[in-house]
């Protein structure tokens, strides 16, 4: 065996259009190669250019994902994140409103501070062992609902290779033409593709395109899906906005998403059925055509029953969004009531991830104990 690096990530240069191109259509010589690696990749520049053309009028467009592209992304609404974080190819690394404290816009910020305050003083009460920063990070975490997804505060790395690249951005220019897509979320988001078009460097190549196979944007449901679960299972349910960016980081499973015909909205726990429900309620509907994080949509999710157990073993959990901790509870208890009496292969398989936070998982040993511990995850609140 021999293993060489033919090329990689080199911090602070900006590899070319021409140079993509160029790696790309030596990597297409790969399928037929008559000699060594050596001798093609060093070919003259007139060969491999002839190739890259054949290559791309043929549409067998894989050999350009070999070239990756680090991208910054800086001051881009939340929504540009999902729906590039669903496109499966790529790697992220993105500011996270758990854990630090955002700054929306002026017609958010308000009552962004407000409930922030709001909830330090409940979750201080609430939970008296939490120190400050902890009771700070919690309640940052639960006012991030009121921040809309168009809010252009998010900092993310996005690496994704050069063809796929090529696919979005000739995705945004088809979602921005289709004139059926007209409602309010459409409008905004087509003002975020424009943007995002006019930001990107200039990596866009004629032809390199998926229309061939009449691919678009995986984020947006085409049809109805119906519940179904076995080896593989299908499970639909409501999650706002900022949950769905949480569970979209589990890329071994697929999601989809809708929009309700009437707006429905988050209340997190610790508020329900208390005289703050009723005012939280209120606010975050008078945000309504900002679309929230706190949102809800409608979303189908999809996968293998062991990547879903993979998903449990990062969820279930008392350091997870309790949002999605909850969520992902109540897939674990579909699934089993499915598969009791239906696939007990399936069912006595799952039996050993539904006893608790993934703590109590058979062969589990947490690196970092949260404060709940695996009863208590269930029933916190917070």
């Amino acid at each position: 065996m021999k293993i060489e690096i033919l090329a990689s990530t080199k911090i602070g240069y900006e590899l070319t259009k021409k140079e993509a191109l160029n790696f790309s259509g030596k990597s297409a010589g790969i399928c037929y190669l008559p000699d060594s690696m050596e001798k093609l990749f060093n070919e003259s520049e007139e060969k491999t250019n002839k190739r890259t053309q054949r290559t791309l009028n043929s549409g067998h467009h894989s050999v350009f994902g070999h070239v990756n592209y680090n991208l910054s992304l800086e001051q881009v609404p939340k929504i540009l994140a999902i729906i590039l974080n669903n496109e499966k190819m790529y790697n992220t690394s993105e500011k996270s409103a758990r854990y630090t404290k955002m700054e929306p816009n002026e017609s958010e910020k308000a009552l962004y501070e407000k409930w922030i305050e709001k909830y330090m003083k409940i979750i201080s009460e609430r939970y008296t062992l939490f120190d400050e920063k902890k009771v700070q990070k919690l309640a940052q975490e639960n006012a991030r609902y009121l921040i809309s997804v168009f809010t252009p505060a998010t900092v993310m790395e996005y690496t994704c290779n050069f063809g796929q690249l090529n696919y979005i951005m000739h995705f945004c220019e088809n979602y921005i033409k289709d004139e059926t897509k007209c409602t309010k979320f459409d409008q905004n988001i087509k003002e975020v593709f424009k943007e995002f078009l006019v930001q990107m460097p200039d990596l866009k190549v004629e032809g390199l395109d998926a229309d061939a196979k009449k691919r678009e944007f995986s984020l947006f449901a085409k049809r109805q899906r119906k519940e179904e679960f076995g080896e593989n299972y299908s499970v639909n349910y409501l999650a706002s906005f900022a949950q769905l960016a949480q569970a979209q980081r589990h890329r071994t499973l697929s999601y989809e998403i809708s929009f309700l015909d009437e707006p429905m909205y988050y209340v997190p726990k610790i508020i329900r059925g208390t005289d703050l429900e009723e005012e939280w309620l209120q606010d975050i509907k008078s945000l309504e055509e900002y679309f929230p994080q706190g949102m809800m949509v409608r979303v189908n999710e999809r996968g293998t029953v062991e990547n879903f157990v993979l998903k449990c073993t990062e969820r279930l959990c008392g350091a997870a969004q309790l949002e999605i901790m909850d969520q992902t509870k109540q897939t674990m208890d579909k699934y089993l009531m499915a598969t009791k009496h239906k696939n007990t292969e399936v069912y006595n398989y799952l039996l050993n991830y539904s006893k608790g936070a993934r703590c109590t998982f058979p062969g589990f040993k947490c690196t970092s104990p949260c404060v709940f511990g695996g009863k208590n995850a269930f029933t916190r609140v917070i």
